[in-house]
């Protein structure tokens, strides 16, 4: 209806203007050639709108998307959805051979509960019933040494295996998580040198394997993560894999199979199990000698494959048409999962859904023109919820020269504010106006400078840097996309609304969002990238990437 609406104005100026100049005309009046427009402040930002947005996450974020894991045919039907509006458009490929999509190769890692199997003594236990396993196919035997919560923390003078000779036996270590009285936020220095987790820990002092006591979680939802294992598995990225020469089985026991285990030794099953749940375990001790344990983990493979969809809109200016503004989202979300309230599909409207649309949106009211004077890139990476794939994958084998693209506008959840009187878990959101701004002065004053100038020149929101800190406790900084540009020298913007109760769950819904708040974030962005695309110069980068962090 709007665009209707602005055709029809438009039209009927034109027949004003003409009839005005035929009167003229005809009057005997002197004419004299129209003096041209002056291009608009922040290009064509305003034709972005709430409407258009809701429309275009009613398709993304619908049921029939099924979650749009990596890889999934769920997702494969967003990208071709993304990659058909592109066309329409006039938007130049950017992927592979002349198409809108940079393939990335994968393998699809699953169980194979015929050939997977433990043995006690001569009993035989069976995967599914008796024992789940991770997706890291090997055989392992030999005596078995519990190791409690299994960590090692040197600031916190904890460590798990002290005393402990685990050279060439399985490990039996807890599920519960760090140690008590740890959070994640304390774990400072070096992994594998300052810190390290259970199974490296294990491995690095000569293990052979691991058994998992089992959670409460772990429990309740056995059923569906053993189909999840047999029928979904693990994919992987084939780029990424480097060769491990030392495979480390590791499952999870069922009670069934931790009675047997725990069966004639000093501490029973059940005062193990109840402990461990308390994350309070009791003291590391090696099992009987004469306890025969081995057990074998087997995985069926098979070729699967995702993609990044890539466009282009070139820029008017023969020299700068060269240089590229990346604007950017991820599409995917995490499937199907564990039913909550009976629905088990995760929609991810917010994450990332929201921003899916707005870069869908920004695409299109930048091909409408005016066009400016850099080109813009904008790109929807996969992946970015099993470890960033998507970024990784386009920054190591970048299909526009990686040196040219002069900032990477990233945008990953946009779409929630908080409400009057909102519960607690939503507390974290920002209130309608506001939006939080991650990274824009990390490496460049220059950019955040003109963030700032922009936006208060155009829709003012109120940008919230809560979170812009590379030693903020949530990390955000190193959690999206953006950071895999960071790490190529390329200055970045992240624009959030933070967290929320409906975080990488079901709830995670279209009815949620603030549509009226995402289309300011969006005409924000566009009239951003609008500078940007239009200036002298890029920005420039005058400080270096933040060494702290996530450790990717």
């Amino acid at each position: 209806m709007k665009r209707v609406k602005v055709i029809s104005l438009v039209f009927i100026s034109a027949l004003l203007a003409f009839a005005h100049a035929a009167y003229g005309q005809r009057k005997g009046e002197k004419t004299s050639a129209p003096a041209a427009a002056p291009a608009p402040a922040h290009g064509n930002a305003d034709y972005i709108s709430a409407r258009q947005l809701k429309d275009y996450l009613a398709f993304i974020a619908s049921d029939e998307m099924e979650g749009r894991d990596t890889p999934s045919r769920g997702l494969d039907t967003a990208a071709r959805f993304i990659a058909t509006h592109l066309s329409r458009w006039g938007l130049k490929p950017a992927g592979d051979d002349g198409s809108y999509f940079q393939r990335i190769a994968m393998t699809q890692n699953k169980i194979d509960p015929a050939l997977s199997y433990v043995e006690i003594n001569g009993q035989r236990f069976n995967f599914g019933e008796d024992f789940l396993a991770g997706l890291t196919a090997g055989s392992a035997s030999g005596p078995l040494v519990y190791a409690g919560h299994g960590w090692v923390i040197k600031a916190k003078s904890i460590d798990a295996f002290q005393g402990l000779d685990v050279k060439d036996k399985i490990v039996v270590i807890n599920s519960g998580g760090l140690p008590k009285g740890v959070n994640f936020n304390e774990l400072k220095g070096k992994q594998g040198e300052d810190w390290e987790q259970p199974v490296s820990a294990a491995l690095k002092r000569g293990a052979k394997g691991a058994i998992f006591l089992p959670n409460f979680p772990t429990l309740a939802n056995w059923d569906r993560n053993r189909q999840n294992f047999v029928e979904r598995g693990v994919a992987s990225v084939d780029k990424f894999q480097t060769q491990n020469n030392a495979a480390f089985p590791a499952i999870t026991a069922s009670p069934k199979l931790l009675n047997a285990l725990f069966q004639s030794e000093k501490h029973n099953a059940g005062e193990v199990f109840n402990r461990s749940a308390a994350n309070d375990p009791v003291e590391p001790f090696e099992f009987k000698a004469d306890k025969k344990v081995s057990f074998t983990v087997a995985l069926k493979s098979s070729r699967a494959a995702t993609q990044n969809v890539i466009a282009v809109l070139e820029g008017s200016d023969p020299v700068l048409k060269n240089e590229y503004v990346a604007i950017g989202a991820h599409y995917d979300h995490v499937g199907v999962g564990t039913p909550v309230n009976g629905d088990a599909i995760y929609n991810g409207a917010d994450d990332d859904g929201s921003g899916t649309v707005a870069t869908l949106a920004l695409a299109e009211a930048f091909s409408r023109g005016p066009r400016p004077k850099r080109s813009i890139l904008f790109i929807w990476h996969a992946g970015e919820e099993k470890g960033l794939w998507g970024s990784r994958y386009f920054t190591e084998s970048p299909t526009v020269p990686i040196g040219q693209i002069i900032t990477e506008l990233n945008i990953d959840m946009i779409g929630r504010t908080r409400s009057e009187n909102d519960k607690p878990a939503n507390q974290p959101l920002p209130k309608p106006g506001e939006i939080y701004i991650v990274g824009s002065k990390m490496m460049s004053a220059e950019l955040g400078d003109l963030s700032e100038s922009v936006n208060k020149s155009y829709l003012n929101l109120s940008f919230n840097y809560k979170y812009d800190d590379p030693k903020d406790p949530e990390q955000f900084f190193y959690r999206s996309d953006h950071y895999n540009y960071a790490r190529k020298g390329i200055p970045i913007i992240f624009y959030m609304d933070g967290s929320h109760e409906d975080y990488h769950r079901p709830s995670d819904s279209v009815e949620k969002i603030d549509y009226q708040n995402m289309e300011k974030v969006t005409r924000t962005i566009y009239a951003t990238a609008w500078e940007l695309t239009n200036r002298a110069t890029r920005p420039r980068v005058d400080k270096p990437l933040p060494a702290d962090g996530s450790g990717n």
